[in-house]
């Protein structure tokens, strides 16, 4: 996810939070307010019926044309003991003149006149719906929300974008660059202490890359031409000594083996080194090539290396597969692949090759389980160790998918192996 869209997320998570506690606090507040105001009129009107009551004057109407009521009620000594002085509540009142029930703020107190007898006052005034003030309320914070969340969303990916486009520019910059090859300069000017120091961090391990990128072509071409020479060297002293007649059979043997590991170092080195190739992106020239007659052109070669196992081919074109590539990355593409097919495969089995326009797929017998496909593409991981096999050849295909940006899946159906090579990537 990105940074931005956390940023969003988290405010939007904090501004519900924050109106949700405001919009309560607000409600509670203004009914305590609303109510507190009540209640002095509710006094201020109790206290004048109480004085007219207790003055033997005349009280007022019960009904004066404000809605306000009350009711005046003698009651014993023994109930007006078991009640407060004052109580406040709310409640449905009914309106006389409007002939309907209202909501109402209701004040009840006792008190004794002059001749000892206790009387209960009730006084009522309409007050406020409350259910529709929480709706009102409830639908002002909604709005409130909504609109204080898109100034907000449109104030911080201004603001964010604004501020973060130096990092963007080094992000792109880092994105395009290639060791090794013809990289743009770095123009991201910026007044922003941070961004300076991780532009000039960005700048100095670049430089540095590109030194050790140099050293190692430099020691690959080394390498490669001082283990490649002294092993063909002692290949060759082996196989004059191998002619020689003197020798008993088991000498014989021992020089064979010797011999046969020889070659496996020096099938290995090579693998290792065209891995480092394929990794360091040294292979830049390109060119069209039509994937279905370089495969033709090598799978002939293999069958007859395998030709002892009895292992029969076919190709099911169902349209030309055209890529532009390297050549040499191609060909170990291919032929990395149709020698695992054999590699792997079992005396009599087959192998199936279907050419699509976007995809190949190399199907083969081989052992009846399906082989861990988390684990099928890293080095020298084999899951039965075969002669022969140095365990680079499904991994330098990999690698090679990578750096062309390709996709390489394996997956076991109807009994068979299956690698689905796609050039459009999944």
């Amino acid at each position: 996810m990105k940074l931005i869209y956390h940023i969003i997320f988290r405010i939007s998570l904090a501004l519900t939070l924050i109106l949700t506690g405001w919009a309560v606090f607000f409600y509670v507040t203004l009914i305590d307010e609303i109510n507190d105001e009540v209640d002095d009129s509710l006094e201020d009107y109790s206290e004048t019926i109480i004085i007219r009551a207790l003055a033997g004057e005349e009280l007022p109407s019960q009904n004066n044309g404000s809605n306000n009521q009350y009711y005046l009620t003698e009651v014993s000594q023994e109930y007006a003991k078991t009640r407060n002085e004052i109580q406040y509540k709310d409640s449905m009142v009914y309106i006389v003149e409007k002939k309907e029930t209202e909501p109402a703020r209701m004040l009840t107190t006792i008190f004794q006149d002059n001749d000892g007898r206790f009387h209960e006052l009730t006084v009522s005034t309409p007050s406020i719906e409350k259910k529709d003030l929480k709706e009102a309320i409830l639908t002002w914070i909604i709005w409130l929300y909504i609109i204080l969340l898109f100034c907000i969303i449109i104030i911080s990916v201004w603001v964010f974008y604004r501020n973060m486009r130096p990092l963007y520019t080094l992000l792109h910059w880092l994105d395009k660059y290639q060791t090794g090859g013809n990289n743009e300069e770095l123009k991201n000017e910026t007044q922003i202490t941070e961004f300076r120091k991780l532009n000039e961090a960005a700048i100095r391990y670049t430089e540095r890359n590109e030194q050790m990128f140099e050293q190692q072509k430099q020691f690959i071409g080394n390498a490669s031409h001082e283990m490649q020479t002294p092993l063909a060297i002692c290949r060759n002293r082996l196989e004059m000594l191998m002619d020689d007649d003197s020798l008993s059979e088991k000498q014989l043997e021992e020089l064979l083996k010797t011999h046969q590991t020889l070659e496996y170092i020096t099938k290995l080195n090579k693998s290792l080194l065209l891995l480092s190739k394929i990794d360091n992106g040294q292979f830049t020239e390109t060119k069209a090539l039509s994937l279905n007659q370089l495969l033709k052109q090598y799978l002939e070669d293999y069958k007859e290396v395998y030709s002892y196992r009895k292992i029969t081919t076919e190709i099911e074109e169902r349209s030309e597969c055209r890529v532009v590539m390297n050549e040499s990355l191609a060909i170990a593409l291919l032929t990395n692949l149709v020698k695992n097919a054999f590699v792997h495969n079992i005396d009599g089995g087959r192998i199936q090759i279907i050419f699509a326009r976007q995809s190949i797929i190399f199907r083969n017998t081989g052992n009846q389980q399906p082989l861990d496909s988390a684990r099928i593409f890293e080095r020298f991981y084999q899951a039965n160790r075969r002669e022969g096999s140095t365990g680079l050849g499904l991994a330098i295909a990999y690698s090679i998918c990578q750096l062309q940006h390709f996709s390489l899946q394996y997956y076991f159906e109807q009994g068979e192996h299956c690698f689905e090579l796609c050039f459009t990537p999944k």
